[in-house]
């Protein structure tokens, strides 16, 4: 990735479900990966206010930086049971009971349009 290529989060602009059923997406430019890694700020108004420069009142605002690791460069660096540990940590099944429940609901879909 480029020092140079900022990505920007993305949402679709429809109140229906779209293409992305209204999660978040990033463009990504040819020459560029996905990041393995996003900082995203934190925002929340304080509650107090402060001087603007034209002395108007102005919200304070407390910034915290967070990190989102790219799930798929977890599962392909760390051996199946760290990358399970990460898993709990996050609220999420073990891979294997994840991956068991996902290919039923497939069978499911395939089952429901004849494929």
């Amino acid at each position: 990735m480029s020092n140079k290529w900022i990505p920007e989060i993305m949402y679709e602009d429809t109140e229906e479900e779209g293409l992305t059923s209204h999660i978040p997406f990033i463009p990504i430019p040819d020459n560029e990966e996905m990041p393995k890694i996003l900082f995203i700020f934190e925002s929340r108004e304080t509650g107090e206010f402060e001087p603007g420069p034209e002395g108007e009142e102005l919200p304070v605002t407390e910034m915290d930086l967070h990190q989102y690791a790219d799930m798929n460069v977890l599962k392909d660096k760390l051996d199946k049971h760290t990358y399970d540990k990460v898993r709990s940590a996050l609220d999420l099944e073990p891979i294997d009971t994840a991956t068991a429940k996902g290919k039923k609901i497939t069978d499911n879909v395939r089952k429901n349009l004849g494929i």
